[in-house]
């Protein structure tokens, strides 16, 4: 799919966020919001995402529904379909943002069910909600915007599930792409150490991402907003996080002794202090 030359006009147009209650989904609801898009917010939290759709108006969506959905739950997906075709009509933007976090070097966790959500709701949540969308996005030749990560690519310790998680989600939507042939255009995002709840003061220590500049989640979500309406590809934001991923191929074994040496060792040494 080749990148359009204009921007996609979004005023009045359906779009659906899912985790919209917080964090980078809140911001994109904003950044949608103030080009005049109607929107569908879907999180688990409904009294947060009531917050979200009222700012939403206020700053220029023409319409707001909210819907409680857990993402992990293939039957709350269907119906938040559903809901937003039976109030909207049809849908122009899926937006898959929904994701946890759970942080923890692989041979010290004790219950390794404990990391099935990671999966459940970064991958399944996307392919599931992408799975009943897709046969109205292609009535509108709509868009799918997937919030995956430069964890895709990038073996921070400590992140292991979510990780794959995150490379899992990455190779299914580059695949889509494929199959899909320009009937729906794939936006994917790999973001860096971005504001929000699940990139706080204590997550950003125990993994050592503290020495990495964090972007505010306001200019995250514009920028992920302005790629989907150029029908980027790809985004990386914020763009000098690319060089990491350059470092990877050209120098994969400097790489990886690099983010040994930095984060499982800063790890063992937090673990011993018991400060994680």
């Amino acid at each position: 799919m080749k990148k359009s030359l204009t921007k996609e006009d979004v005023r009045g147009k359906v779009v659906l966020i899912t985790g919209a209650s917080s964090g980078i989904g809140e911001h994109i609801a904003y950044e949608y919001a103030k080009r005049g898009a109607r929107l569908v917010l879907a999180a688990r939290r409904e009294d947060r995402l009531l917050a979200v759709a009222d700012k939403a108006l206020k700053l220029g969506s023409l319409d707001v529904k909210v819907i409680r959905a857990d993402v992990a739950k293939v039957e709350d997906c269907k119906q938040l379909i559903e809901e937003a075709l039976n109030h909207f009509g049809h849908l122009d933007h899926l937006v898959n943002n929904a994701g946890i976090e759970r942080h923890g070097l692989f041979e010290d966790i004790n219950q390794i069910t404990d990391f099935v959500p990671i999966m459940d709701i970064n991958f399944w949540g996307s392919a599931y909600c992408t799975h009943f969308a897709v046969p109205h996005l292609k009535k509108t030749k709509g868009k799918i915007v997937v919030i995956a990560s430069s964890a895709s690519w990038s073996p921070t310790p400590g992140l292991n599930i979510y990780n794959a998680s995150k490379a899992a989600q990455v190779s299914f939507f580059e695949t889509l792409r494929t199959e899909f042939g320009g009937s729906i255009g794939v936006t994917i995002v790999l973001p860096g150490v971005i504001e929000s709840e699940m990139a706080n003061s204590v997550m950003l220590a125990q993994s050592g991402l503290g020495v990495l500049p964090v972007e505010s989640t306001g200019r995250c979500a514009k920028a992920i907003v302005n790629s989907a309406c150029r029908g980027d590809m790809f985004l990386t934001e914020p763009s000098w996080v690319g060089v990491g991923f350059l470092q990877k191929v050209l120098c994969p074994e400097l790489f990886e002794w690099t983010y040994h040496q930095h984060f499982v060792k800063r790890m063992r040494k937090l673990m011993k202090e018991k400060l994680v």
